[in-house]
């Protein structure tokens, strides 16, 4: 599970995954910027006093994720404004956007995995 603060605290985790779940409401409905494109918000890792947020992101394009990070930060002030309508917090989080490279990784290994296996 990657949503949620280092730590591990319940409201952490509780707040990371609201995040994340109405980031990707947001950015399905209302965000227009073409670089964002197909994004998928993978995970957020909430501060321990939830003042930032860091949001995880992957794309189906491994080529795409320069200009996919550049139209989050440029939207990332957007993105906050309608996070503080929709989710009612004492502070609403800085968002920073970060590539998972985690998914990218994890078929990597799978690829290695199903090579060896085919071996006689």
């Amino acid at each position: 599970m990657r949503s949620g603060s280092r730590a591990g605290s319940p409201r952490g985790t509780r707040v990371g995954d609201q995040i994340q779940r109405v980031l990707s409401e947001i950015m399905r409905r209302e965000l227009r910027d073409p670089r964002v494109g197909m994004v998928t918000l993978t995970g957020v890792e909430m501060s321990p006093d939830c003042a930032h947020a860091k949001v995880l992101f992957t794309c189906l394009d491994r080529q795409h994720v320069p200009e996919a990070l550049a139209g989050l930060q440029h939207a990332s002030g957007f993105l906050r404004a309608q996070l503080a309508r929709k989710i009612q917090l004492y502070v609403t989080p800085q968002l920073r956007f970060v590539y998972d490279e985690s998914v990218e990784r994890g078929a990597r290994l799978s690829q290695l995995i199903d090579s060896v296996q085919d071996k006689p």
